[in-house]
């Protein structure tokens, strides 16, 4: 099994933002998300956003994983896994996995407008949250804000034209 700073920086994030690389690419906000059991280090989900493509406004990446995680599993409770991502959180996915009772999340590049976990709504700082995992925020979070730059300019001058 890899030790946790091997599966930080080569391993399961690497995954998450090929992920996000495919996202983009189909026209959805550039976010992936990668489930993994904690004990095993067995990939159990992968998702990237699908918003667009499933006309479904809670297709975030994260809830994607976590649903098919869930399915791997066979219990919604999520208790020994980890949750890696490209994005901070929003209050939605916070709660999700809050509720999927994730054991730690690494994400990369924080969300100062969206995000639900160190900005906005700080979700698992709240007295009503019944699980809060262990955070590790800005894990090769430049890699995910080049990727997300990159999207939006695109949009942008796309949306210009």
């Amino acid at each position: 099994m890899l030790d946790k700073d091997a599966k930080i920086s080569g391993g399961y994030i690497s995954v998450a933002l090929e992920l996000a690389e495919t996202a983009a690419t189909r026209g959805e906000v550039p976010v992936g998300a990668v489930v993994v059991d904690g004990a095993s280090g067995e990939v159990l989900a992968r998702a990237h956003n699908r918003i667009e493509e499933l006309g479904d406004p809670t297709a975030h990446a994260e809830i994607l994983a976590l649903r098919e995680a869930a399915q791997v599993k066979q219990t919604p409770r999520l208790v020994d896994c980890d949750l890696y991502v490209t994005l901070e959180p929003c209050t939605m996915c916070a709660g999700a996995i809050s509720l999927a009772r994730i054991r730690r999340l690494y994400f990369g590049a924080a969300d100062h407008k969206g995000g639900g976990i160190e900005h906005g709504a700080r979700v698992f700082g709240q007295s009503t949250c019944h699980h809060a995992p262990e955070v590790y925020g800005g894990i090769d979070a430049q890699r995910s804000e080049e990727l997300l730059r990159q999207f939006f300019s695109k949009l942008r001058r796309t949306a210009e034209d």
